[in-house]
């Protein structure tokens, strides 16, 4: 088990050294999207999770992630949106669904993604649903706007979350190039611009039945919720880490003086290994526990940030510049910190009072 784990681990690294890593400038600066490269782990086996007991799907997966992140955090972002869509079919009742759609995500045929941020924005009481939902023969008939979905191209497939009544939500998996959905690209942003983003705007979307993730969204979203949010922990952790490296190799730059600086990196090191043996924490336990995991998030986001500035000062004017990895890294940084769940929410669930 251990030569063949080596051994896939061996040819992710080849495939992003070889099919990422050249692209990282223009996907920073031109918004260019990766998606190559995406289908291309899909179709050596990356997306696979049918030899493997959940807990060990999570953990290989959060790995790939993380190692995506080191090189590109945008990618490993759209990465997540994947696994994200991933998730919502393994877990879905709707065999109709699963047995369709799974075969095609799993071998990267189809890309997908996540439309809940503001689904989880309304679960922590910030928004109002931007969906709304109505009962049509065969289906339901939807209508809103989305602000912001990433990881969208032709016949890719995203979540949502959408109103039917009062005490109702149901949770859709929809087509990209589904009749009377509207797709407007953004790229406005100070980072992650290649990472596919759209904003989606629904005019009376026919949505049939076997579309359905589940009738009952709010018991689906509480029992997937920790492990999505579990997979956003890699995204920081890849960042921190290549972050760190970085920094290790200025430090005997500009005559030694990095070493006055105050923030060094085995100090930063010491703090993402104390994060990592958390992680480690709960897969040997094989326990989900959401309290802990959006502390681990929080905890997460606040390092990143930390060690995405400390390598601006460490790298001086070199890190000033555009295109260098520690100005990358921050802006990376700082779309972690925004990232549904936001400092905020976490905040709120970690310290409530």
């Amino acid at each position: 088990m251990g030569n063949k784990t080596e051994g896939k681990n061996d040819l992710l690294i080849q495939l992003i050294e070889s099919q990422l890593k050249p692209n990282v400038k223009a996907i920073d600066a031109e918004a260019f999207y990766a998606e190559a490269f995406l289908k291309s782990l899909g179709e050596k086996g990356f997306f696979l999770s049918e030899e493997e007991q959940a807990f060990d799907t999570y953990f290989t997966e959060m790995n790939i992630i993380r190692e995506v992140a080191k090189v590109c955090m945008t990618t490993a972002f759209c990465l997540w949106c994947h696994f994200a869509a991933l998730i919502y079919v393994r877990k879905t009742p709707n065999l109709q669904l699963k047995e369709k759609m799974l075969p095609f995500l799993e071998k990267g045929e189809v890309l997908g993604s996540t439309g809940l941020s503001n689904a989880m924005k309304y679960y922590a009481g910030i928004e109002k649903l931007h969906l709304q939902a109505k009962p049509a023969d065969g289906g339901y008939v939807l209508s809103g706007r989305l602000p912001a979905v990433s990881n969208l191209g032709k016949d890719h497939w995203f979540g949502v979350i959408a109103n039917v009544e009062e005490n109702k939500r149901i949770m859709l998996f929809v087509s990209s190039s589904v009749e009377g959905l509207e797709l407007k690209e953004r790229t406005e942003f100070l980072g992650v611009n290649g990472s596919a983003t759209h904003a989606c705007t629904f005019n009376d979307v026919f949505i049939p039945n076997e579309w359905i993730v589940t009738e009952d969204a709010d018991s689906f979203i509480n029992s997937i919720r920790p492990v999505i949010v579990l997979y956003q922990i890699p995204l920081g952790l890849g960042v921190t880490e290549a972050s760190i490296d970085g920094i290790e190799k200025v430090k005997m730059s500009k005559n030694g003086w990095n070493q006055f600086l105050k923030l060094q990196p085995h100090e930063l090191t010491n703090e993402l290994n104390e994060i990592e043996q958390r992680v480690g924490k709960l897969y040997r336990q094989n326990e989900i526990n959401w309290k802990e995991i959006a502390s681990m998030r929080l905890d997460t986001v606040y390092l990143t940030l930390k060690t995405v500035h400390a390598s601006m000062l460490h790298h001086g004017s070199s890190g000033y510049v555009r295109e260098s990895d520690p100005a990358r890294q921050l802006r990376e940084a700082y779309f972690l910190a925004n990232l549904t769940p936001t400092l905020q929410q976490l905040e709120k669930v970690v310290h409530p009072s």
